[in-house]
Parts: structure tokens; sequence; C-alpha cells
């Protein structure tokens, strides 16, 4: 199996029929294997029974995935990850407003040695004030907080070798992020143009308040993918800046009290100084606490903290760095 088109959906009974249809017209002539993999979120309308008679009908290359209810897309697209058996796996939407005909794209684009391929909606279809500005907005914060520049975070269509998707788990808002875990893994990156489209059928699923869950996880995503080998550094930054503020105070008190006789410990200024110095004891404690956590996940399930893309030379891998290779399944 070549290529796993893995596509979350809810709700979405009038589109299944023309994007099934889309897509078949898209891989006519696509000279590797390929499947569908479609997952029901947990529908209430006739989403389940589509699905059904769309598996029936083509049996080669379309798989169903049924959730028991609705988990949000993140958690969808994490089933349909974990049934793929794509060596390349496309996410898409089940709306029509991502393209099929992009896929190829995608593809040819990974062919060329890219790891992730990206789908940047230039000219987006939606609501300027409830859907594209704040998005516009969330992207930019993605961007410089991450430092991996892309313009569309939130366009699900995207293309991915399995290597670099692999290792990690998704949740809540995280399916967006997932260029970022690939950066840190050292994959390669680009974003093209694709096309969008008005929806025609059925009704958006995302509202304002998402953008606040994205800013949420991109805290989380912020740690995991700068601080998950060295947590003490975040912690320990935070330690030493509150004990520089503390001493600074503090100095000021004593100068204060040589200079114009005034009282240190009546001071509002010393409690403010004692209550900064014990954060900052505080906080080194807990990143000493996290180093010892990451060792223990690292050491005792033999967790990778490297991967290797390729070996010249050597016949037999040696993990005693606990790293990873590309061609070995991950522990669990």
């Amino acid at each position: 199996m070549y290529l796993s088109i893995v596509i979350p959906l809810f709700n979405e009974e009038e589109s299944i029929i023309h994007l099934k249809s889309a897509i078949d017209e898209a891989l006519t002539g696509f000279p590797k294997f390929w499947e569908v993999i479609f997952v029901d979120d947990g529908s209430s309308d006739g989403t389940d029974h589509a699905l059904e008679r769309l598996a029936s009908l083509d049996q080669e290359h379309t798989k169903v995935v049924f959730l028991r209810r609705n988990f949000g897309q993140t958690t969808a697209i994490a089933a349909g990850l974990d049934h793929a058996k794509g060596e390349v796996i496309v996410l898409m939407d089940a709306d029509l407003q991502n393209d099929p005909a992009d896929i190829l794209f995608l593809v040819a684009k990974l062919e060329e040695g890219y790891d992730v391929v990206s789908g940047w909606r230039k000219k987006r279809k939606d609501a300027f004030l409830t859907r594209t500005l704040p998005s516009r907005i969330a992207n930019s914060l993605i961007s410089w907080v991450t430092g991996v520049k892309l313009h569309d975070y939130g366009c699900t269509l995207k293309a991915y070798r399995r290597e670099v998707i692999t290792g990690f788990r998704l949740y809540g808002e995280m399916h967006r992020f997932i260029p970022v875990y690939a950066n840190s893994m050292g994959a390669k990156i680009i974003e093209i143009p694709v096309q969008h489209h008005p929806r025609r059928w059925g009704k958006t699923k995302y509202g304002l308040e998402r953008t606040l869950k994205v800013i949420l996880d991109l805290f989380t995503v912020k740690f995991l993918s700068d601080f998950t080998g060295k947590p003490s550094y975040l912690f320990g930054g935070i330690g030493a800046i509150s004990f520089l503020f503390s001493m600074i105070v503090m100095t000021f008190l004593a100068i204060r009290r040589v200079t114009l006789g005034t009282e240190v410990l009546s001071s509002p200024y010393f409690l403010v100084s004692v209550v900064t110095l014990s954060f900052g004891f505080q906080a080194v404690m807990m990143g000493l606490i996290a180093e010892l956590l990451v060792r223990t996940y690292h050491e005792s399930q033999r967790k990778p903290t490297y991967t290797i893309r390729k070996r010249i030379g050597i016949d037999e891998p040696n993990m005693n760095g606990f790293g990873q290779d590309e061609n070995e399944p991950q522990s669990s």
C-alpha cells in the first residue's frame, strides 16, 4: 500500500458520495496502490449508512472506522493514522472545501524529497471576520512561537511520509501542529497553494472558540517540541529569573536601609522578594523532578531520543543511546 487518504467526518451525509467520486476521478490512473480511510466521528445523521454503502461498492479502496461517539477531529485523525497502511499519508476534510484534485500535486512534491507538504488555502472561500481573520492571527502566532513558518496551519489537506508522523500521539486540537512535531524530528517541510471551495453541503463545525483551544494547545506543543528532552532548561530558566529579581529587590532594600535608614522587614518589597525567591526555588525543584521523569520515561521504555535516516557500513543498530531506526517499529 503506497497511499492512504485519511478523512475524519462528522455529519457529512450529503457530501460523502460527491467526495468519494471526486477522489476516484482524481486518482484515476494512479499507478500505485491507494486506500481511503473514512473515520466517522460519532455522526448523528445518516453518515454511517452512506459510508457502509460506499464500502460495499468499493471494497478495494474504501475503508471505514466508526467511533462510538464524537471525540473530535484530532482523535478521529489519530484513529485514521492508526489504521492507515500507506507509506504516504494524506489528510483532508470531508466537506469538499479541500479539492481531491490537489492530492496528486502534494504526493508529487513529496517525491521531490520532502517529508511534509502542507496545503495553503491562498484564496480562502470562508467568512472573513469569523473564519479567515482569526485563522490568520493564529497562523502568525503559531509560526512565531514554533519557528515553523507556514501560512495555513488550519488547512487539513497535507501529505506526510509515514516515518515523520509516528512516535507521538495527538490530543485536543493538535492535528494542526503535526508539522511542528515533524520538524522536531528533522523533517523537510514545504507549503504549496491548494484550491479551496465554498461549502456546498452540511454546516461548519468550527467557531471562534476553536481559536482559543488552538492557542492553549500551542503552549503544550511548544513545551513538547523544545523542552521534552531538557525540561530543566524551562523550569530552571524561570527559577533563575526569579532568583535574579529577588536579589535585585533585596539589594535595593539593603541600600535603602544603609542610606535612608528605612526598615527592611516593614517594606512590602521585602515580602515580594521572599515570595519571588521561594517561587524560584520551587521552579528549579520542578525542573529537577521533570528531568527524572523524562529519564525514567526514555530509559524504562527505551523511547527514542533521536531518529536515524540512513546507515552506511553498520549492520547491527546500536541503541545504547536510545535512538530509533526508521525501519524499526517503535515501542508502545
